[in-house]
């Protein structure tokens, strides 16, 4: 609940693209490749203005930001940061960042591959 006594509202972001050095063999952590972003991001409602809530683009934005600026082994590890980042915006409530390989997916045969992490407030 925030001040005013209202529960958190959820604002979804789908299909987030970036570029990251991340995964288990060395030779993906040396060449970026693409991962999506799946963001469910539980808000405290303010008012109906932008400055009373996180805007869509510094979440989109700080997403991608950590997928490119560190590198990780796990995918698992990697989803736990993004929504690490995300929440660290402030005014946020909850974070499920769902994290998607579509490399990985295509080299096994598999529809996908993706880590999810939820950090609360």
């Amino acid at each position: 609940m925030n001040e005013k006594g209202l529960p958190p509202m959820l604002i979804t972001l789908a299909g987030i693209r970036a570029s990251g050095r991340h995964g288990a063999n060395p030779g993906e952590r040396l060449q970026a490749q693409e991962f999506v972003v799946d963001l469910s991001v539980w808000v405290h409602p303010g008012g109906d203005r932008l400055e009373e809530t996180v805007d869509y683009r510094d979440i989109v934005r700080t997403a991608r930001q950590a997928i490119a600026s560190k590198s990780f082994i796990l995918l698992e590890t990697l989803a736990e940061a993004v929504a690490d980042s995300v929440i660290a915006l402030g005014d946020i409530a909850r974070v499920t960042a769902v994290v998607h390989k579509p490399g990985a997916a295509a080299s096994l045969g598999v529809g996908d591959v993706s880590a999810e992490a939820t950090v609360n407030e």
